[in-house]
C-alpha cells in the first residue's frame, strides 16, 4: 500500500496537469507563470520553512557523504558512456546532465507522502549540498564540448553565476542558517510559510505533467533509454551499496533511495538551451525518465 499511498497522488496531478493541457484548461502563458512563481517564490518558502522550522537541523554528513560519492560516480559513468558510445558533441552536456540531475519537485512529493516531515527536512539539507555540485558538474561538461574556446574565468564565472542564482540553494542555505539561530518561526510566519508552501507541489506536478508527450521521444530513443538506464537502474544501485557502506540511519537512507530513483531534472532543457547543447533530446530524457521513474520509484520505497 505505501506505494499506492506514495505515488498515486503524484502520478495522478502528473496526468492531470497532462490532460488540463491538452483540453486547454492551461496554456504556455499561464504555465510559464506559475513555473517562475514556483521557482523563485513558492517552493523556496516551502524549502525555508521546512528546514528552518525544524527542531534540530544538523547534517548527517554519512547520508549527504554517500549521496555525494553517488553523484560523482554516475558522472564517470556518464563520461565514460559519452566517450565510448557514440555520442556527438552537440548531444554530450544533455546527456550527462540527464543522468544525474533530479527532479526536486517529484521528490519532495513523494518523500512528504511517504516519510513526512523528518524526510523533508533531510531531503532539503541533502539539495542544499547537492545541487551545487551538480551545477558545478552540468555548466562544467556543457562548456567542454560546446566548442567554444572559453577561458578559465569565465568558466568559473558561469559556473558560480549558475550556484548564486539558483533560489532553491538559497532557500536551503537560509533555511540551515535560520534553524542554528533561533527555535522555529513565530506562529504569523509560521502560517504564511505553510500556506505559500502549499501552493508550490501541486502546481509544479500539472506544470511537468503538461510537458509530457512521448512525440518528443521519437529520433532520441537511444540515448534517452541509455539516460534513463544510468538514471533510474544504476544510480539506485550504487547509492543503495553507498548507503550501506556509509551507514546511514533508516529514515535518511529511505529518502535517499527515493532521491536516487527521482526522473531526470527538467532543468536540463533550460541549460542546454542556453549552452548550445541537444534540447530535444533534453525533452526526450525528461519525458522518458518521468514515465520510468514510477517504477524505480516503486522498487524504491519497497526496499
Amino acid at each position: 500500500m505505501i506505494v499506492l499511498n506514495s505515488l498515486f497522488p503524484v502520478f495522478a496531478l502528473l496526468i492531470a496537469g497532462n490532460r488540463l493541457k491538452y483540453y486547454g484548461f492551461t496554456d504556455d502563458t499561464f504555465l510559464k507563470t506559475s513555473d517562475r512563481l514556483i521557482y523563485f517564490i513558492f517552493f523556496p518558502a516551502m524549502l525555508f520553512w521546512k528546514i528552518g522550522g525544524a527542531s534540530a537541523a544538523g547534517i548527517d554528513w554519512r547520508f549527504c557523504g554517500a549521496a555525494i560519492s553517488a553523484v560523482l560516480t554516475i558522472y564517470v559513468v556518464s563520461a565514460l558512456f559519452i566517450r565510448f558510445g557514440n555520442v556527438t558533441d552537440y548531444q554530450a552536456g544533455t546527456f550527462s546532465q540527464s543522468c544525474y540531475r533530479f527532479n526536486t519537485y517529484i521528490g519532495m512529493a513523494v518523500i512528504l507522502t511517504a516519510v513526512g516531515e523528518t524526510g523533508v527536512t533531510q531531503f532539503g539539507i541533502l539539495i542544499g549540498l547537492v545541487i551545487p555540485l551538480i551545477n558545478v558538474l552540468a555548466v562544467s561538461t556543457l562548456i567542454w564540448y560546446s566548442g567554444e574556446q572559453i577561458d578559465t574565468g569565465r568558466r568559473v564565472r558561469l559556473t558560480v553565476q549558475a550556484i548564486l542564482s539558483n533560489p532553491l540553494i538559497l532557500a536551503c542555505l537560509a533555511g540551515i542558517l535560520y534553524a542554528r539561530i533561533a527555535d522555529g518561526f513565530p506562529p504569523f510566519i509560521d502560517n504564511t510559510l505553510k500556506l505559500a508552501s502549499m501552493v508550490a507541489l501541486p502546481l509544479a506536478l500539472l506544470s511537468i505533467g503538461s510537458a509530457l508527450s512521448f512525440a518528443k521521444v521519437q529520433g532520441h530513443l537511444r540515448l534517452s533509454l541509455a539516460a534513463a538506464g544510468i538514471k533510474l537502474l544504476l544510480f539506485p544501485m550504487i547509492g543503495f551499496l553507498l548507503m550501506t557502506l556509509f551507514r546511514v540511519d533508516p529514515i535518511p537512507f529511505k529518502v535517499g533511495m527515493i532521491f536516487f530513483a527521482l526522473p531526470t531534472s527538467t532543468a536540463i532543457y533550460v541549460l542546454s538551451s542556453q549552452l548550445d547543447s541537444d534540447t530535444e533530446l533534453a525533452s526526450a530524457a525528461i519525458v522518458l525518465s518521468t514515465v520510468a521513474s514510477f517504477f524505480s520509484l516503486s522498487a524504491a520505497l519497497m526496499l
